[in-house]
This record gives structure tokens, sequence and C-alpha cells, in this order.
């Protein structure tokens, strides 16, 4: 398939077909995100007839697929019409696909409903990636996020609603080191009246330099340095209270490989973190050059 690069997916995504059936992100202002800045990234949504080209491309080259995700960064922003129609395709050209999963901003949800969701569901939308990045209201606003605490909890709750899993991503340092307790205690606070499937937590990276999560922090954004992540990260384990979520912390950005079920790993995961904290150099932690991005 021809894709509009560059393309991204999550990295448990490693092993699925990507079909693009969007081009960018429809909101693309999160200060702190470059993912789609490219010029040949600006959005638009991909017609129906390329589409089903695409899957036909793959149904006939005799490629067993499994799963399929839906990219870009805002393939839910598609009508439902077109989301079902999507699937429906993938359904009779692709049978053997078992998942189809998809970015999704809390936004895209807001104009469908829960049945729908539902007989996407049926038709094999199985697992949506939200990035939630924070659960401060005070983070959410600086990093143009266009979402609030209230906006998050009710798609994550939609999703749960139409049986469907929800894997949360967390920006660990999104605050700085400014409003970093609260963006730790009142993202748990998100997590814990959601309570996703999945939580995965990234430290923000700045790739392309600074100088707009700057003007989002009164003119200079201070991330936490490492000892500060760490602090971060106990302040969000100390304060959630998960009943059956698995927890990674495994991104190439992470200083600190964290892996467990929350909540009966937490006291382990608390205590991973606090060896790091006082004994860094026993804690098998990632070196600047392995955090390349």
């Amino acid at each position: 398939m021809n894709y509009i690069e560059p393309l991204f997916r999550p990295p448990s995504e490693w092993k699925s077909l990507i079909l693009q059936v969007t081009n960018g992100c429809s909101w693309n202002r999160c200060s702190f995100c470059d993912m789609y800045t490219a010029p040949q990234k600006r959005f638009r949504a991909q017609k129906l007839d390329k589409i089903e080209a695409d899957i036909m491309s793959v149904a006939n080259s005799g490629r067993s697929v499994h799963r399929m995700f839906l990219a870009d960064g805002d393939a839910m922003s598609l009508p439902f019409d077109r989301l079902e129609a999507i699937c429906l395709l993938i359904r009779e050209h692709l049978p053997e696909v078992t998942r189809i999963s998809s970015y999704c901003l809390p936004r895209n949800l807001r104009n469908k409903s829960a049945e729908q969701l539902s007989r996407l569901r049926e038709l094999g939308l199985s697992l949506l990636y939200i990035g939630c990045e924070s659960g401060d209201d005070e983070v959410l606003k600086r990093i143009e996020k266009g979402e609030t605490f209230e906006s998050s909890l009710a798609a994550l709750k939609k999703i749960k609603r139409a049986g469907i899993k929800s894997s949360v991503m967390i920006l660990n340092g999104l605050g700085g080191t400014e409003l970093s307790q609260q963006h730790a205690i009142n993202s748990a606070k998100l997590m814990n009246a959601a309570q996703p499937e999945y939580l995965s937590t990234l430290v923000v990276t700045l790739p392309l330099g600074s100088e707009r999560m700057d003007a989002s922090f009164d003119g200079r954004f201070q991330l936490p340095d490492q000892h500060g992540l760490f602090v971060e990260m106990h302040t969000l384990l100390t304060h959630l209270k998960l009943n059956k979520t698995v927890f990674r912390s495994d991104h190439a950005s992470n200083y600190l490989v964290l892996k467990g079920n929350l909540g009966k790993d937490k006291q382990r995961l608390l205590a991973e973190v606090e060896q790091a904290m006082t004994q860094p150099h026993s804690s098998g932690l990632r070196l600047e050059w392995q955090r390349g991005l």
C-alpha cells in the first residue's frame, strides 16, 4: 500500500496491518505534539474507494491478516457511516481479521452514540487508544488539548458502555516542573473514575524544540529531570486505585521500564520507582542514547 508518510502507530500494534483511512490529525493544535506538522500531513479523510482498493490489494495478495490498525492519528473523527462501511469491507474481504483498533481523541466520540460504537464493536473494532495525556484541566488548557477532565471521562465511559477496550496514554512530565504534582494526582483521578483496560505512560519529548511548549508555559517549559520524573511517577502510582488494568511504562522515552497489573502489582511497581529514586545506578535505567526516538 502507498502511505502518506510519516506514519505512526502504537508500539503494541507492531504485528498489525496499517490501513490509512485518514491523513494527519483534525485537531493538530497540541503544543507538545510534532507528529503531524509536516506539510504532507494536512488532515483529510481518504476516499472510500481508495480504502477499498487498499483492502482488496491485501486480500488479493493472499497474506494472512489478523489485526488491523486504522491510521492516522484521527481515524475516529470519521462519521459513523464511514467507519461502519470500512469495518464491513474488512469483514467481507479479510475475514481472518479478529481485531480492529485505532487512535481516538475524546472529541471524536461526541457525535457518536454508545449504540453506534457497539455496532462498530460487533464489526471488529475492539480497541481504542485514547491520548488523554493528562487529567488536570490546567495542564490540558496550557497544552491546547481542547479537552477537559470531564470530556475525557465522558468518552472513556462511552467506550466502556459499548464494550470496546480502551488503552489510555498519560504523558509523564507534561505539566513541567511547575504543575508536576497536580498533573500526576488528577491523571490518577481520571483513571480511577474510568478504570481503563490498559494504561501506559510515556515521557514527553520535544524533538523539534520546545518553542511551542515554552509559549504555553509563560516563556519557558522546564521538563522535570530524571529524578523529578520518578517522583511524578511515584505520585501517579500512589494515587491510582485501579481494579484490573494492564499497566505499561516501557516506551523508548522512559528511563525506567515498568510493567504490571493494577492493582495487584501496585506495591511492587512503587518499590521499583523508589529504588530508581534512591539507587539509580542499580536500577537498570536506560541511558540517554537508548531513549532516542
